[in-house]
């Protein structure tokens, strides 16, 4: 089950069942099976709150994911994915893309940590990258 939700914000999500289609495909694509799946939009406070309190981290981010299956691909993937509103709407303008684009490439990049790329080193985060534009391609397509 994958539900979408507001903390702290006012967002009105487009486009939810095409994205929740999306994101099941690209979990399949894997060989692995849909959990539950939050995604959480909040603002940048927020989120930088949860960074502190969880990860040590005083820094703005536009994304943080909490692996509920552990990257066990014997589990169904499950998580939270908590996305700042902010950091979407700067980034988008910082890069040159929609805010649409830059929301979609932020809830894929939170499903394949899920699913588990990472994106800590160079060769990671460039595989990373590769499995983000895949799936923004596929959605492209539908």
């Amino acid at each position: 089950m994958i539900t979408f939700n507001n903390q702290d914000v006012k967002f009105t999500l487009k486009e939810k069942a095409l994205l929740k289609k999306w994101i099941v495909s690209t979990i399949e694509k894997k060989k692995r099976k849909v959990g539950e799946l939050n995604f959480i939009f909040c603002p940048d406070e927020h989120l930088l709150g949860i960074n502190k309190q969880y990860l040590n981290h005083d820094t703005y981010t536009d994304i943080i994911t909490f692996d509920y299956s552990k990257e066990d691909v014997n589990l169904p993937v499950s998580g939270d994915i908590f996305i700042s509103i902010d950091r979407v709407k700067e980034n988008a303008e910082k890069f040159g893309k929609t805010f649409e684009n830059e929301l979609h490439r932020v809830l894929i990049h939170g499903t394949l940590h899920l699913l588990g790329y990472a994106d800590k080193t160079k060769s990671a985060k460039a595989e990373m990258t590769k499995q983000e534009d895949l799936a923004l391609k596929a959605f492209a397509k539908t």
